[in-house]
């Protein structure tokens, strides 16, 4: 998984605007968020695995993910 992927899922499938990303860090403005972990990662000159902007964004990737998710499979069928 690249930044790229993930700023395509994003651009694709926006998060909810409010993200609770542990009990102590919720996340009130998803775009800002967004925005701010892609242009530090953009300027980040080091290893990528070593830029806290990009683990925060992995974090914020697989929490969204899973919540959309669960929320499909929360969804009631219609049956016919």
């Amino acid at each position: 998984m690249t930044p790229e992927e993930i700023k395509r899922y994003f651009e694709a499938t926006p998060p909810p605007e409010e993200v609770e990303l542990k009990p102590w860090a919720k996340i009130t403005d998803s775009q800002l968020f967004l925005k701010s972990c892609f242009l530090t990662i953009y300027h980040y000159k080091g290893d990528l695995e070593m830029c806290p902007a990009w683990w925060h964004l992995k974090e914020f990737y697989v929490l969204v993910k899973r919540m959309a998710q669960e929320a499909k499979s929360e969804k009631p069928t219609e049956e016919s």
